[in-house]
């Protein structure tokens, strides 16, 4: 399965989606705010990330611009997961690149379909 990133300035929302990612057999790593996602990505490569958006210092969209703007991480795909729900958020999270965008909280199979679809890509 893949490795997968998990980008979360909230702990629940970190616990709940690793043990969703960790059950459906992938590996998880962890990240606490856009800073910190570049610097892991950079060091372990995941094939996907998973992206909140509203994180203090650099945000979501931010941390995506960045990973785009680098040859080494710029093939990774990112899924926005985020509480901003209104379809003009879903629009800009694609227009930055995203592979998917889904809202908080999580439905599962949402989830599920949209890693294996941007894992598969």
């Amino acid at each position: 399965m893949a490795k997968v990133l998990i980008v979360d300035d909230s702990r629940v929302y970190r616990y709940s989606l690793r043990k969703l990612v960790t059950d459906w057999g992938h590996e998880v790593l962890i990240a606490k705010n856009g800073e910190q996602a570049i610097e892991v990505a950079l060091e372990h490569k995941p094939e996907l990330i998973l992206m909140d958006i509203v994180m203090p210092g650099m945000n979501g969209y931010q941390a995506k611009r960045a990973l785009a703007r680098n040859e080494a991480t710029s093939g990774i795909p990112v899924i926005f997961v985020s509480t901003r729900s209104e379809e003009t958020d879903r629009i800009w999270g694609l227009r930055q690149g995203a592979a998917a965008y889904v809202t908080k909280p999580v439905k599962p199979e949402i989830l599920e379909s949209a890693i294996l679809e941007a894992v598969a890509a």
